[in-house]
């Protein structure tokens, strides 16, 4: 499957509230960015990802979050937590945090 328009757009909305979002297709997904800062992601399935290591990653765990896993091992994206894929002020927050830990 691939990135259509309506999931750039659901991106596009889970992130408003954070303002001056854009987002460039790249390697079969969607990288998500804030003032020209990539934060977050979106693969082929549709799964959201938000860029973590350290203390940030924990925190994702605890709340739920499943780290990207490839062929090649695990890799410092790890899904928005469930309660927040519908509602953007949640997810932004989570947003806020990724960006805040970059």
């Amino acid at each position: 499957m691939s990135i259509t328009p309506e999931m750039i757009a659901r991106a596009e909305d889970l992130f408003a509230p954070l303002g001056q979002i854009t987002t460039r297709k790249m390697m079969g997904g969607l990288a998500i960015y804030h003032a020209g800062t990539i934060f977050a992601s979106l693969d082929s399935e549709g799964a959201v990802y938000l860029k973590a290591k350290g203390p940030f990653a924990a925190e994702l765990e605890a709340a739920g979050a499943r780290q990207f896993i490839t062929p090649r091992g695990p890799m410092g994206y790890w899904t928005v937590p469930d309660d927040a894929l519908d509602d953007p002020e949640m997810a932004s927050d989570w947003g806020r945090r990724a960006l805040a830990a970059l």
